[in-house]
């Protein structure tokens, strides 16, 4: 199940496989794209851990290193009475894919951008890039620059080099939430009192745990942990990188433990054939992110 590119169609067949072996587990959608594609949230129990990948288009590998994750956890909870009851009290909620629209358009191609393939077209030629390098979502806005979080300092960051209008990456918007997909995760968080939450990304083998002056004291802990269980570097972002992402709204907002993840080594959008070597380092880091919700934040 686990092998080949995870678009939208692959994602549909990995939600069938978990729902056709675990019956307790849950499916809602917390919003349509501007292109009426899903973004699914998985849950058990309410509230405690919350994983989301695949932000970026390109970056679409993390998505199916999250359906795996889930597959483990929910097997684990098949086999262990006490492992499910300490799920279930905590809660953990699974977002793999935040920007199914960014996904299809890197994967398959512009013609998948529908009403907005002219427009996504338009800006491929401007950045000289391949549809393969497309991070936005189909209407040109980085996810991942649109949560509220420093979001006028990234803005000018934003204009300093140039980017003033949507393109394939980087743009983070016309006002902070101004996306369907970045509003449903805040308001996800905002109903569900998450007490950790991690971002997937790729590339880099590197975390970051850390925002502003709300970074609580046991996230470079739990970062200094999860790079012992994988090999990862303890990092932290740089320029643009800085601000507006999820991690950092989370952070600022609820002064309480958030991760990016930036799984894998290469150029994104990064080979599926790397999933093998990559998914078990990752697997041991959000295992360890999960007990430490179940043991700490019932």
């Amino acid at each position: 199940m686990y092998s080949g590119e995870c678009d939208v169609k692959k994602a549909e067949e990995l939600e069938k496989h978990l729902f056709s072996k675990y019956r307790f587990l849950r499916r809602f959608v917390i919003t349509k794209t501007h292109l009426n594609r899903r973004v699914v949230s998985y849950t058990l129990g309410r509230g405690g851990l919350l994983l989301a990948g695949a932000f970026h288009g390109a970056e679409r590998i993390t998505a199916m290193m999250l359906y795996k994750f889930l597959d483990e956890v929910c097997e684990c909870m098949d086999n262990d009475a006490d492992f499910y009851n300490a799920v279930v009290k905590t809660g953990l909620s699974v977002v793999p894919m935040v920007n199914p629209d960014g996904v299809e358009i890197s994967c398959n191609g512009v013609h998948t951008a529908g009403k907005n393939s002219e427009f996504v077209s338009e800006c491929l030629v401007k950045s000289g890039l391949s549809y393969k390098k497309w991070q936005a979502n189909a209407k040109g806005v980085d996810i991942n620059h649109n949560f509220n979080a420093g979001y006028s300092e990234v803005k000018r960051k934003e204009r300093e080099l140039g980017i003033i209008a949507p393109s394939v990456t980087r743009f983070g918007g016309e006002y902070a939430e101004s996306e369907r997909e970045t509003k449903a995760l805040c308001e996800l968080c905002r109903d569900n009192n998450y007490k950790v939450v991690a971002a997937l990304h790729s590339q880099g083998r590197e975390i970051y745990y850390d925002y502003g002056n709300n970074t609580p004291s046991v996230s470079r802990t739990l970062a200094d942990k999860m790079a012992e269980l994988s090999g990862y570097t303890v990092s932290h972002p740089e320029g643009v990188a800085v601000g507006g992402g999820f991690k950092d709204w989370f952070i600022e907002t609820y002064s309480r433990p958030a991760f990016t993840i930036e799984v894998g080594k290469g150029e994104n959008p990064l080979s599926p054939d790397e999933f093998g070597s990559e998914y078990p380092l990752v697997s041991k880091m959000l295992f360890h992110l999960l007990k430490y919700t179940i043991n700490n934040c019932i």
